[in-house]
């Protein structure tokens, strides 16, 4: 899909960060947007910021982990504009702990909203996209934590892990319809997640350093655009699995290919330093 031109496009969490930018992105390429966001405040400024655009919007005020609501946006969206041609499932939350103090409540929290928001996006839109002759692209946004494990991202590493094999397998099976699939792996991006991620167990020391992680991912986390940019050409070149932005990354990924315990022996020993 190389022209966005009057293309639907559906983005959940596009209230800010990521979701934010590649809607606005999208606009900029004359797309007709379809917006979730829990927060309504900040959806809304995201729809008034994309009509100054020109674009079309309509935004709408849903928690992606609610099953119904899902379905409805589903429906919705369907009524208003006939078809999909690009559903980005973006939405997101953090939470940060060691493995033993991961309450349960904290686990069906964040796989409510990184696993099985995607997979309602996946469900209610999927076979409408297909019913409507096939075509079109899912871009899943999942993390550097998809790809390369950190200490005390437990929970969130493994959504976010599974979302990159979730992403792999619709590759697999979709292009017969040619839909296709990339998953989104950002690295260190100047977006709201070290704010809202929810801190749980830690110790005192862990604790102070809260805010030395926001500061760093604030000045030396890479803007939000830089992602929007990435998700484009992903979809673009149809690409599986996009490192954003690259820089950041392959290093890494690089080495645990070549040798896991060799990744896991410098990250621990660097979050040892950091942490």
């Amino acid at each position: 899909m190389k022209d966005f031109k009057n293309k639907v496009v559906v983005i959940t969490g596009a209230g800010s960060g990521i979701g934010r930018a590649t809607a606005l992105a999208f606009a900029r390429e004359g797309a007709k947007l379809h917006l979730t966001d829990i927060n309504a405040e900040r959806i809304e400024a995201v729809g008034r910021e994309i009509r100054k655009l020109g674009a079309e919007v309509k935004t709408y005020v849903i928690d992606s982990a609610d099953r119904a609501a899902m379905e409805k946006f589903a429906a919705d969206v369907y009524a208003a504009a006939g078809r999909v041609d690009i559903l980005h499932n973006n939405a997101g939350m953090g939470v940060a702990a060691p493995f033993e103090s991961i309450p349960l409540d904290l686990w069906e929290k964040i796989i409510g909203v990184n696993l099985w928001g995607y997979i309602y996006g996946i469900h209610f839109f999927l076979p409408r996209m297909i019913a409507q002759g096939g075509g079109g692209h899912i871009v899943n946004t999942a993390s550097a934590a998809g790809l390369i494990a950190a200490p005390l991202l437990g929970a969130y590493n493994t959504t976010k892990f599974a979302l990159v094999g979730l992403s792999e397998t619709m590759n697999m099976e979709l292009p017969k319809y040619g839909i296709y699939t990339s998953a989104i792996c950002p690295g260190i991006i100047n977006t709201n997640i070290t704010k809202d991620t929810i801190f749980a167990g830690m110790t005192e020391k862990l604790a102070r350093r809260r805010n030395q992680i926001i500061d760093f991912y604030a000045n030396r986390g890479a803007s939000p655009d830089r992602v929007a940019r990435d998700v484009l050409k992903a979809v673009r070149r149809r690409r599986p699995l996009q490192l954003s932005p690259f820089w950041q990354l392959w290093a890494g990924y690089l080495l645990k290919k070549i040798s896991v315990r060799a990744h896991i022996a410098l990250t621990r020993w660097f979050s040892s330093k950091i942490l």
